[in-house]
C-alpha cells in the first residue's frame, strides 16, 4: 500500500522539481499520471500484477509523471527502475536532460546509467587477437567470407591503438567515425567467448559495465536489450525480472520488437558453407581440449553436422522441384503456415541434428573455458577458439530455432513461414524464413508475470478510441490488476492549430493521385515557414519532389542525406529567416521533435495504411480472416489511425506552439472508418471543404 511517508515523499520531490522549473504550470493530467502509477506500483489496485498502461498526449509530462511515481516505490522496495525506450533519441534525452535534472531538483538520492548490450563492446581479447592473428586463421571466421579490405584493417588498427592507449573504452556508440560491419563482427562481445567467469575476460569492457550496473538504482535501456535479457531467461544483461519494476516508454513499438526477435531464418547453400568450416574448425578445437574425450565429442558434432547437411540436400532437392508460385519478391509464403508433410520431415531431422550439434558444441566450448580457468591450457591458444565457437554456437541456436518450428504440425501460436529464391551469378540459394503472428502470449509469461511492477506508456496506445488493439498484441488483454488510463494533453488544440481537409480531384487510390499532389501541393506550402509534407510511400515522395524541383521548389528529402543532417539543415534554414519544406515518411515522423517556429505548417498526402505485402502481415490478415473477422477493420484500420495520431502530434510539441495540418485524403470524411479516424484525432479547430 502507498503508506503515508512514502506520499510525502513523491509530494516534497514534484514540489522541488516545481519551483526549479522554469514557466512550470501545475498540470493536473501529470498530477493523476502520478498518483495513479505510484498506486499501481505500491499494489493498491492489484497486489501481484502491478501494471498500467497509460497514453498521455503530448506536453503532458509522462517522463517526470513516471520518476515521481515509480522511482521513490523503486527505492523504498529496493528494486531497480529500469527504463526502456524504442529510440536512441529518447534514450538520450533521459539520460543527458531528464534524469541529471530530476537527480539534481527532485531531493531524492540515486544513481543511474545506460545500458547496452554485449554486442556494443569489444571484447579486449578479440580485438588483440584480431590485430595479431595469423591471416590463416581470420579467413576461417565464420563471419568473414573474405579478407579485410585496406580501410578495413585501417580502422581495425586504429581501434587496438586507442583502446591499448587508454583514449577509447571500447563501445561502439563513442567511437567518432563509423566502424565497418565486417570489423565490428570480428571484435565485438558475445556470450561465448566473453565470459566473465574466465579471468582473461574480468577487464572485458562488458563485464566492467556490467559491475557500474549492479550499483545502479535506475537503468536506461532500449526494448531490442530488454528482449534480449528476456530470451536469455532474464537477469543475464539487465537485473532479474522480480527485482525491476519496469518503465516501457514508446510501448507501440513493443510487439513489433517483440516479434523481431521471436524470428528466425537461415539459408541452405549459405550454412551449408559455414557448417562445412565448422567440421574443419571442430577438429582443431578437439586437440586443444585437455580433456580425452573431446576427440568423442568432435565424432558426435560432425555426425550432428553431416545429418544437418544430408536434410539440406534432400531439402534443395524439393524446393528446385516444387512448383511454387513466386512473388515478384521472389517469396513464397506457405498458407496458414502449413508446411507440405515432406518438408515437416526434413524439418524433424535437421532440427534433431542441429539440437545435438548446439549441445555438443556448447560442451566442447565449456570444456575449453575450464581448461584456461584451471591453467590447463593458455589463454592466448584458447581465445581465439572460443571466439570462434561462439559464433558458430550462434549460427546453431537460430538453426536449431528454424527448423525445430518448421518441424511443428500444428501450434496453438500461429506462424507466418515462408522461402525466398535467391538468384546469384552462378548459383541460386534458397532463404526459409519463420515468425510467430502474435507475440502477446510471450511477453505475459516472460515479462509481466515476473516482474515486480511495470508501466508501459505511448502518445499513441489506443486505437479508435479504445486499448483493445493494444492489450491483445502485447499480451495484457483480460490480466487481472492491469489498469489502462488516458490522459488529455495540455494543449489548446482548437486555439492552436487548424486542421484542413481540402476538396481533392481524385482518390489517393486513383493512379493519378501523386501527379494532382503535384498540382496541388504549392498552394499548401508556406515559402517562409516550416514546412513538413508527409507521404505513404518513398515512390510517391520522389515523384512529387522530382517534379516540384523542377517548378523551383528547395526541397530537403528523407533518403538523400542522414536523418541527423536533414533536421539539422531545415532548423538552419528556419533560424536564417529562409523556410523550409521537408518531405519525409512515416518513419522520418516517428520521433521527430520540431519545437515551435521549426514546425508551422504540416502536411499530410493521405491515410498512412500499410499495404500488407510482407510475408509477417499476409499471414497476420489470413489468421484474422480464418477467425471470422475482417483483417482490414481489425488490423489495417487501427494501425493507420495510431500513424495519423502520431504524424499529427509533429506540430504541437509545447504550449506556446500553433500552425496548420493539411491532410488531402477525403476518406476521413466520406468513409465510415475514415470518421472513426478523423474523431481519434485531437480536436483541432476544423475546415473541412
Amino acid at each position: 500500500m502507498l503508506c503515508d511517508p512514502l506520499k510525502k515523499t513523491i509530494r516534497t520531490a514534484h514540489q522541488r522539481i516545481a519551483t526549479s522549473l522554469e514557466d512550470y504550470r501545475p498540470r493536473p493530467s501529470q498530477n493523476y499520471l502520478v498518483a495513479e502509477i505510484a498506486k499501481t506500483l505500491a499494489g493498491e489496485y492489484d497486489k501481484k500484477q502491478r501494471i498500467c498502461v497509460i497514453e498521455a498526449g503530448t506536453g503532458t509530462g509522462k517522463s517526470l509523471a513516471y520518476c515521481l511515481g515509480a522511482l521513490p516505490i523503486a527505492l523504498k522496495a529496493n528494486k531497480k527502475l529500469v527504463i526502456s525506450t524504442a529510440t536512441v533519441a529518447l534514450q538520450e534525452q533521459l539520460i543527458y536532460k531528464e534524469l541529471p535534472f530530476f537527480a539534481e531538483h527532485s531531493g531524492l538520492s540515486f544513481s543511474y546509467d545506460l545500458v547496452k548490450g554485449r554486442g556494443r563492446y569489444i571484447c579486449a581479447h578479440k580485438l588483440e587477437n584480431a590485430v595479431n592473428g595469423d591471416e590463416q586463421q581470420m579467413a576461417l571466421m565464420p563471419t568473414l567470407s573474405s579478407p579485410l579490405s585496406e580501410m578495413e584493417q585501417k580502422c581495425l588498427k586504429q581501434l587496438h591503438q586507442a583502446y591499448s592507449n587508454k583514449k577509447w573504452q571500447g563501445d561502439r556508440d563513442s567511437w567518432a567515425d563509423v566502424i565497418p560491419d565486417r570489423v565490428w563482427g570480428l571484435i565485438s562481445g558475445d556470450k561465448h567467448s566473453c565470459q566473465r567467469q574466465m579471468k582473461a575476460h574480468q577487464t572485458c569492457p562488458f563485464h566492467l559495465a556490467r559491475n557500474k550496473i549492479a550499483q545502479m538504482d535506475v537503468l536506461i535501456a532500449n526494448h531490442s536489450l530488454l528482449l534480449a535479457d528476456l530470451d536469455l531467461g532474464g537477469g543475464v544483461i539487465l537485473p532479474e525480472p522480480e527485482n525491476c519494476i519496469y518503465v516501457i516508454d514508446e510501448a507501440h513499438h513493443l510487439a513489433h520488437i517483440t516479434r523481431d526477435f521471436s524470428s528466425a531464418a537461415a539459408t541452405i547453400k549459405g550454412t551449408q558453407d559455414w557448417l562445412e568450416k565448422l567440421l574443419k574448425f571442430s577438429g582443431k578445437m578437439a586437440q586443444t581440449i585437455f580433456s580425452a574425450s573431446a576427440a568423442g565429442s568432435q565424432f558426435k558434432l560432425n555426425d550432428a553436422v553431416d545429418d544437418i547437411g544430408r536434410g539440406h540436400k534432400a531439402v534443395l532437392t524439393m524446393l528446385d522441384s516444387a512448383a511454387y508460385e513466386y512473388n515478384e519478391d521472389h517469396t513464397y509464403r506457405f498458407a496458414h503456415g502449413l508446411l507440405p508433410e515432406q518438408l515437416t520431415q526434413q524439418a524433424q531431422d535437421i532440427g534433431e541434428a542441429a539440437k545435438i550439434a548446439l549441445r555438443t558444441l556448447n560442451k566442447m566450448h565449456e570444456a575449453l573455458s575450464s581448461d584456461v580457468n584451471d591453467g590447463d591450457v593458455k589463454g592466448f591458444i584458447a581465445e581465439p577458439l572460443l571466439a570462434e565457437s561462439g559464433q558458430y554456437i550462434a549460427r546453431l541456436e537460430t538453426l536449431y530455432k528454424l527448423w525445430s518450428s518448421y518441424s511443428k504440425h500444428s501450434e496453438s501460436v500461429p506462424h507466418a513461414r515462408w522461402i525466398k529464391r535467391m538468384e546469384y551469378k552462378n548459383h541460386h540459394d534458397y532463404l526459409l524464413s519463420d515468425c510467430p503472428i502474435e507475440v502477446g502470449f510471450y511477453l505475459k509469461d516472460k515479462l509481466w508475470r515476473e516482474c515486480a511492477g511495470a508501466v508501459l506508456c505511448s502518445a499513441t496506445l489506443t486505437a479508435l478510441g479504445s486499448f483493445e488493439h493494444f492489450a491483445h498484441e502485447s499480451g495484457l488483454r483480460g490480466e487481472p490488476g492491469v489498469k489502462f488510463i488516458k490522459v488529455p494533453s495540455p494543449f489548446d488544440y482548437p486555439q492552436q492549430a487548424l486542421l484542413h481537409i481540402p476538396k481533392t480531384e481524385c482518390e489517393p487510390t486513383d493512379k493519378a493521385f501523386s501527379d494532382y499532389l503535384v498540382k496541388a501541393l504549392p498552394q499548401s506550402l508556406e515559402k517562409k515557414q516550416a514546412n513538413l509534407v508527409l507521404f505513404a510511400s518513398y515512390w510517391q515522395m520522389q515523384h512529387v519532389a522530382e517534379r516540384l524541383r523542377k517548378q523551383g521548389w528547395d526541397i530537403l528529402m528523407q533518403g538523400e542525406i542522414s536523418r541527423d543532417a536533414l533536421v539539422r539543415r531545415h532548423k538552419k534554414r528556419i533560424d536564417d529567416g529562409q523556410g523550409s519544406i521537408l518531405f519525409g515518411t512515416q518513419s522520418l515522423s516517428e520521433g521527430l521533435d520540431l519545437p515551435g517556429d521549426y514546425l508551422t505548417n504540416l502536411v499530410i498526402t493521405k491515410i498512412p495504411f500499410a499495404v500488407p505485402t510482407s510475408p509477417i502481415e499476409e499471414a497476420q490478415a489470413e489468421f484474422v480472416q480464418s477467425k471470422g473477422g475482417n483483417p482490414f477493420l481489425s488490423i489495417t484500420v487501427p494501425d493507420a489511425a495510431k500513424k495519423l495520431v502520431q504524424s499529427c502530434g509533429r506540430l504541437l510539441r509545447k504550449e506556446r506552439d500553433s500552425g496548420r495540418i493539411t491532410i488531402y485524403d477525403r476518406r476521413l470524411v466520406s468513409k465510415r472508418y475514415g470518421k472513426a479516424m478523423l474523431d481519434t484525432l485531437p480536436p483541432f479547430k476544423r475546415q473541412i471543404d
